[in-house]
């Protein structure tokens, strides 16, 4: 396999290993504008620079820490602008936080209900017939406030 010196023109392909995208996203990322757009050799394939490297690289750790797109598109204006504060930059962290935060106290009620939903079945049923599970039951009797907590369908 030979190395690509740093400054030659990335494939796609080359890029989207170098930074751990797959080459459909990095697509989708080119069609809602949030890298520029490719040059293209005469044969019409897609080249990319160290910058659009560089940039990628920031993108996929912005999506792994679980940024949104919208907030993956400010941070990346950020990246651009050295007349902005950087305070913009944290309350976009700030926000995300906050709904991390959110969603664990979510996953962790949720935690709650289903340890109880094993116990009781571990206890009471568990390996008599299907039909009669107590977590079937459980299950059946879910409240509305159980199921709005959950925003699995609203």
């Amino acid at each position: 396999m030979t190395t690509l010196q740093a400054d030659a023109p990335l494939s796609i392909g080359a890029l989207a290993e170098r930074t751990g995208c797959n080459v459909p996203t990095i697509r989708y990322y080119e069609e809602i504008g949030l890298i520029p757009p490719a040059q293209r050799r005469p044969n019409g394939h897609r080249v990319y620079d160290a910058a659009a490297q560089e940039l990628l690289t920031f993108i996929r750790s912005c999506r792994d820490f679980g940024f949104s797109i919208e907030q993956v598109r400010a941070l990346v204006s950020l990246t651009h602008s050295a007349d902005r504060d950087c305070v913009e930059a944290r309350d976009i962290a700030q926000a995300h936080l906050e709904a991390v935060r959110s969603k664990l106290t979510e996953l962790r009620v949720l935690e709650r209900s289903l340890a109880k939903f094993v116990t009781s079945c571990t206890t009471a049923c568990a390996g008599g017939p299907a039909a009669k599970c107590t977590i079937l039951k459980d299950l059946g009797r879910a409240t509305a406030a159980t199921s709005a907590a959950s925003n699995c369908c609203g």
